[in-house]
């Protein structure tokens, strides 16, 4: 046994292994290189190339300001050929982060006449980074590329794009370039190069070119384009044809939407409900009830169903032009056909009957509004408060306010203007400025509507201190009171017999720089010659002149009728008759010239 141990043949020693200190056992294993040695038949320019590419800083780390020397070695014969078969065979299998650098190195540091990319370099190395998932990398490339090339540079720029992308589908750095173009506001080229694309057989896809649609800046350049896109190969969608007729009824073009129409069927697509109510909301908003009847009853020939949306648009049209009866049936017919009708069908019914004095019918649509489940919003209460307020019952409002704050919801401006303003036509002024400081309470702005309905009851009421006060309080509020509001609070003080506060006024308005008209002049005018004061009124008479406001039939009248019971005219009768035929300044002055100078013929009592 010794023996045979003896010759037994010796074994190698084991491979050591590198101390525990500089590979603990938790250590992940050593990763591989990151890029292949070269294979034989490599082109030793590429490969240094390659290598150069390997020493670079990598995004974000910046970039060196010069080029280093071994790639300043290889540039008297490195060019953008190169580039390109270095990028395809990519010898030491490198990453893109490195041959960007290198790429954007050559771009920023090269020495001139050595080395230049090239539009085909530009696009081959945005190719390989789109493929790499590096799409921020790559549209900062393919910007660059569409700025420096500029207007008119598409048709050219085509042919080199198909070699650098991906032959099988090109459609993304087409897409992306279009897009680069349209950012840097090319849009001519953007849309030639697609055009151009599609005409040699790139299939691209359709969201791609809806986004270039959006970005042309007029509809009917829109319009235009998609009809080339459509003639260049781009199969018709639906959906396009839907948005292009949206847009001219946005803006009022009907007649263009209903071509977009035409096309839309010529072109063998069929229409959606969503494209009869595109057209049918726009000639309703436009008032052609015969046109959307003809489009109704094409509906059910072309085999599409009306939906909520649709019944909806017919009841608002016929609403907005008083067709109270016709809104009624088709909202039968809509209940009829299994459909539930939704709060803009019931609020649309309740505002349009409450406007017509129909609050009765108004109130039955919004029981049945509530009985069906369908909770009504601000806009329904607001309209049935303001249909009730209309036929003074202020009480039925506030039942209404009530039954709105139990459903969740908080009275607006608009509630509570409307209840003023109900109040004050109604001369219950002190529950009017009690909701005034109700919304106060509630932190509910007052606007111009709200303060103005609150002057116009307290000047119709003959409150001019009042009528003063809540201007004020307008004024400081931030609101400015237009010449309206001015006016009544003058006319009400002037009606008192206070034209000193009736002048005070008017000098506040022309001190803010706004110019009192005819009538404002006329109510105090008006209050002048009811004091008899009638010197004065000549001297405002001159100056509404003087200031370039031309007195109108009301005021020659008005002065007439002060002639007439103070002034200092002797033929009083003929002085009367003369009302109403007074058209400007210089027959007034004629008028009561000759009148006062006339002498009363002496009788056989005046001697």
């Amino acid at each position: 046994m010794r023996r045979a141990l003896r010759h037994r043949p010796r074994l190698p020693p084991p491979a050591q292994t590198p101390p525990s200190s500089s590979l603990p056992w938790y250590a992940a294993p050593p990763q591989p290189p990151s890029h292949s040695p070269p294979t034989a038949d490599a082109d030793p320019l590429i490969v240094a190339a390659s290598e150069v590419a390997l020493t670079l800083p990598v995004h974000p780390d910046p970039l060196p300001p010069t080029a280093p020397p071994p790639l300043l070695r290889l540039l008297p014969n490195f060019t953008s050929a190169h580039f390109l078969t270095l990028l395809r065979s990519n010898p030491l299998s490198l990453p893109p982060l490195p041959l960007l650098s290198l790429f954007r190195l050559l771009l920023s540091a090269s020495p001139p006449g050595l080395f230049r990319h090239t539009p085909s370099s530009f696009l081959s190395m945005s190719h390989h980074l789109f493929l790499h998932r590096l799409p921020d990398h790559a549209r900062q490339l393919v910007r660059l590329l569409a700025s420096r090339l500029g207007r008119s540079s598409s048709p050219r720029l085509l042919p080199l794009l198909l070699p650098a992308a991906s032959p099988s589908d090109p459609a993304p750095l087409v897409a992306e370039l279009a897009a680069a173009y349209a950012d840097e506001g090319l849009l001519s080229d953007a849309c030639s190069l697609v055009v151009l694309a599609l005409r040699q057989g790139t299939r691209l896809p359709a969201p791609m070119c809806s986004g270039l649609l959006s970005r042309l800046p007029t509809t009917p350049e829109a319009y235009a384009f998609y009809l080339q896109l459509l003639d260049a190969g781009m199969p018709p969608e639906v959906r396009q044809f839907n948005v292009l007729m949206r847009d001219f009824v946005r803006l009022g073009e009907l007649a263009s939407a209903g071509k977009v129409f035409d096309d839309m069927l010529r072109r063998g697509v069929q229409p959606t409900v969503v494209s009869f109510n595109t057209l049918i909301s726009g000639m309703c908003r436009a008032g052609n009830l015969e046109g959307v009847d003809g489009l109704y009853k094409g509906m059910a020939e072309a085999g599409v169903t009306p939906d909520v949306y649709t019944y909806g648009t017919l009841i608002k049209g016929l609403c907005s032009t008083s067709r109270l009866e016709d809104a009624t049936k088709m909202f039968d017919e809509m209940c009829g056909k299994g459909m539930d009708p939704n709060a803009v069908v019931f609020t649309t019914l309740i505002d349009a009957h409450c406007k017509e004095g129909n609050v009765q019918v108004g109130m039955e649509f919004y029981q049945d509004m509530r009985a069906r489940g369908v909770m009504p919003d601000l806009v329904a209460y607001n309209a049935l408060v303001n249909g009730l307020c209309r036929a003074r019952n202020l009480k039925a409002a506030e039942c209404i306010v009530e039954e709105m704050r139990k459903a969740g919801l908080k009275p607006d401006k608009v509630t509570y203007t409307t209840l003023i303003d109900g109040c004050c036509k109604d001369a219950k002024l002190d529950m009017a400025m009690d909701i005034k400081q109700k919304m106060a309470d509630e932190e509910v702005a007052l606007d111009e509507v709200t303060y103005t309905a609150l002057i116009s009851g307290l000047s119709k009421a003959g409150k001019p201190v009042d009528a003063e006060r809540v201007l004020v309080e307008m004024i400081e509020a931030g609101l400015e009171p237009d010449n309206t509001t001015y006016m009544m609070v003058i006319d009400t003080f002037c009606r008192k017999g206070d034209i000193k506060t009736g002048f005070k006024l008017l000098k506040e308005m022309q001190n803010k720089g706004r110019k009192p008209g005819v009538v404002t002049y006329n109510v105090i005018m008006s209050g002048l010659c009811k004091l008899g004061q009638m010197k004065n009124a000549d001297m405002l008479l001159h100056a509404m002149l003087n200031i370039g406001v031309s007195p109108d039939d009301i005021t020659y009248n008005i002065l007439l009728d002060g002639q007439y019971k103070h002034g200092k005219a002797t033929d009083l009768e003929e002085l009367k008759s003369a009302k109403g035929m007074v058209s400007d300044f210089g027959v007034y002055t004629s008028l009561i010239n000759e009148l006062v100078k006339k002498k009363p013929a002496k009788s056989y009592h005046d001697r």
